[in-house]
């Protein structure tokens, strides 16, 4: 059975209970479907990351592993404002955990988004800042033409801040990424803790 297109009037909480039940690509998914999402109207961040990893499907909570510590330190942020989903939204490119390749998880699932994202979106007015993690997300969102490696896509983050900034993929697989590119956490980082400072005021 088909899902049905979700339609901007219908009232938010209506549309996350369909989120979490979402069952479109159900025989692509090899742990079963368990959509990962949070979000609020009230929502100022928002991060549009790729999808859950194992651990985050098991618990059903975004970020909740190492790359959730990281982004964390990168925000400037406790867990407490991280899962406050009033201030922040996680929205990822694929709601569930697509599964395993020979290099790592599979890229997320190409249904979620053109599903479901545009119409959360419009129920979060209030969003001041989004964060792209990754290059999924930063292909989908970022304005074309943009550059095509992650690396000089994160380098020309002044382009699009303050509204969006681009980034890297906390996972401890791109501590290597990090040594190379000592600009991130030395200018970057300390620029989007201080928009988020101001955000939170």
């Amino acid at each position: 059975m088909s899902e049905i297109i979700p339609t901007h009037q219908e009232s938010f909480r209506h549309l996350l209970d369909r989120v979490k039940h979402c069952r479109l690509c159900e025989a692509h998914l090899p742990l079963g479907p368990r959509p990962v999402i949070q979000a609020h109207q009230d929502a100022r961040i928002l991060i549009i990351g790729q999808a859950p990893g194992v651990k985050v499907h098991e618990s059903g909570v975004p970020f909740n592993d190492a790359s959730g510590e990281r982004l964390r330190q990168w925000l400037g942020i406790d867990k407490d404002t991280f899962y406050n989903p009033n201030i922040v939204a996680i929205v990822p490119m694929g709601f569930c955990y697509p599964g395993r390749g020979k290099s790592g998880d599979l890229p997320p699932r190409k249904e979620c988004a053109p599903q479901w994202h545009q119409a959360l979106f419009d129920h979060m007015p209030n969003i001041e800042l989004t964060l792209l993690i990754g290059q999924y997300a930063q292909k989908e969102y970022l304005p074309k033409p943009h550059p095509k490696t992650l690396t000089d896509t994160v380098k020309q983050w002044k382009t699009w801040a303050p509204q969006i900034i681009p980034l890297p993929h906390p996972s401890p697989r791109n501590n290597i990424w990090l040594k190379k590119n000592p600009w991130f956490i030395n200018e970057l980082v300390p620029y989007i803790q201080q928009i988020i400072d101001n955000i939170n005021k």
